[in-house]
């Protein structure tokens, strides 16, 4: 039974009446306040987003490259879209194959002609980090007369929404992380401020804590994507939401786990190794949870194997 402040102070006005010493007793700490997590990661960012709160930060203020998590923006760019129909359908074009060839990009392997619906197309984006598909969401979502006007139209929609989340230390140049000018950038903090808002989404939710699809055009085309991201299946509770690889921006990971009620995202940013990304998040999900010592941790945890010519990013 919970005493009440009266209570506790009525309990110890008696004891101290009948001659007995209250000694108080020390606090304890919770679990996750023992050991701040070590990562590798230049940037990172852990928020418990089910009490609004900062838990713990690495160079969260600092601007880096974000590769492929790009498309969390883009998937929240057209989930905000007024009168949103995911059953739309969008016929592949062969400038998206094209795109995906000549930048030697992350893909979904989508064919010309086919008819996906929009809820496909995230799936084809989030999961096997398909940037045909997601040039595919930029071209149907943005305004203009040429595939160039209008994904650049997206673009700037992404930059909008950027703004209205507050994250003002980030930009974007392109739809899927793939930066000619360097000018794709966000910090820990920001990527964080925009997991939250991601998860908010019921759609991208179920997209995104998917391990596995499998989708069929209209035509009858089977597609089977694999999710890009191993702490799915590995750690107990993670629900999403993205990885990103590059060059400059080095292995990424904008994650999110959820264990009795309470959800907390996490940014990853330039890891040491792709494998590293997923033991710095489980270190960071042993912290904010306190389950250093349980089972599912960081130093029980096996990573998930992708099958044989699945999609890696």
């Amino acid at each position: 039974m919970r005493l009440g402040i009266t209570g506790a102070r009525r309990l110890g006005a008696a004891l101290l009446a009948s001659g007995v010493l209250v000694v108080a007793a020390p606090a304890v700490a919770p679990a996750q306040a023992a050991t701040t997590p070590s990562v590798t990661a230049k940037g990172a960012f852990l928020f418990d987003d089910t009490a609004n709160k900062t838990l713990w930060s690495k160079g969260a203020g600092t601007k880096r490259q974000m590769a492929s998590t790009t498309k969390v923006m883009t998937a929240a760019v057209v989930l905000a879209q007024s009168n949103l129909n995911l059953d739309k359908k969008v016929t592949v074009k062969q400038a998206y194959r094209d795109y995906v060839t000549r930048n030697g990009a992350s893909t979904a392997d989508l064919k010309k002609g086919d008819k996906l619906t929009v809820r496909q197309l995230l799936y084809a984006m989030m999961l096997p980090s398909g940037c045909d598909a997601a040039m595919a969401l930029a071209d149907t979502y943005g305004t203009g007369s040429s595939i160039k006007a209008r994904t650049a139209s997206f673009i700037r929609k992404m930059n909008s929404r950027a703004a209205k989340f507050g994250m003002t230390k980030t930009r974007y140049d392109s739809f899927d992380g793939i930066s000619v000018n360097g000018n794709t950038y966000t910090t820990p903090r920001d990527a964080a401020k925009l997991a939250s808002r991601a998860i908010s989404y019921k759609t991208l939710r179920t997209v995104v804590k998917s391990r596995k699809t499998v989708q069929k055009a209209t035509n009858g085309r089977t597609y089977t994507w694999y999710n890009t991201n191993q702490l799915l299946g590995s750690y107990d509770g993670a629900i999403g939401i993205k990885t990103g690889t590059g060059t400059s921006a080095g292995p990424c990971l904008i994650f999110a786990a959820k264990r009795n009620g309470r959800t907390v995202v996490g940014v990853l940013l330039h890891s040491s190794t792709g494998a590293k990304r997923y033991t710095d998040a489980a270190r960071m999900l042993d912290y904010a949870f306190g389950t250093s010592s349980s089972s599912s941790s960081a130093s029980t945890m096996r990573l998930r194997s992708l099958p044989a010519g699945a999609q890696k990013d």
